[in-house]
């Protein structure tokens, strides 16, 4: 089916009809903000912060049971799920006689995360999520983006800048996938510090 172009007048084919049409449009905004500054959808943040929606995916964090261990089995679910490959979870074997696992490394490296949520929804024990309404991370160092197991069950605020780089029994950086190294390679003794992100 062909649609018939619309039939122009001279003076709309000329284009200056229409693009007088558009300064028009942008005199009027700049004129109406020039004079009416108070009425300008502009928010002073973050001296005034904007209200973030409800469902907005945050900064992570790992919820606790009502005994205060945490609820992460070390699945590697997350892991697994992530499509930046920004978490490093290490298991050992739980004190727990009903659960077979925890974490002894759950790191998140900050920079490379998408903030997409799979990692929320590929947990099957609810974990992880990402409902710390937390969007404002800034430091000036790349390590500090790291987040530490410790960090991510009872942190708050700017405590991450206060984890430094911990040692973590691992011998490569976040970017190198667990697949082809087995825990007791990882457990071994031969890991060192890790490297901080300058060095990957």
């Amino acid at each position: 089916m062909k649609v018939p172009s619309p039939r122009l007048r001279w003076y709309e084919r000329l284009y200056l009809y229409e693009v007088a049409r558009g300064m028009k449009v942008t005199m009027g905004h700049l004129l109406r903000n020039l004079f009416r500054q108070s009425e300008m959808p502009t928010i002073q943040w973050p001296e005034e912060p904007k209200p973030l929606p409800v469902r907005l995916k945050g900064r992570h964090r790992l919820t606790l049971r009502d005994d205060g261990s945490p609820k992460c089995v070390a699945c590697y679910m997350c892991q697994t799920a992530c499509p930046a490959r920004c978490i490093h979870i290490v298991a050992e074997e739980s004190p727990e006689p009903t659960i077979e696992k925890r974490p002894k490394v759950f790191d998140i490296d900050m920079l490379r995360c998408v903030f997409c949520g799979y990692c929320v929804e590929a947990c099957p024990e609810d974990a992880i999520r990402m409902d710390t309404g937390e969007m404002a991370i800034v430091s000036d160092k790349r390590e500090d983006f790291i987040f530490r197991i410790d960090f991510l069950l009872r942190g708050k605020g700017e405590e991450w800048k206060e984890q430094g780089v911990a040692e973590s029994p691992r011998r490569g950086g976040l970017a190198e996938p667990p697949d082809d190294q087995s825990e007791q390679d990882l457990d071994g003794g031969r890991a060192g510090k890790p490297p901080v992100p300058s060095q990957w």
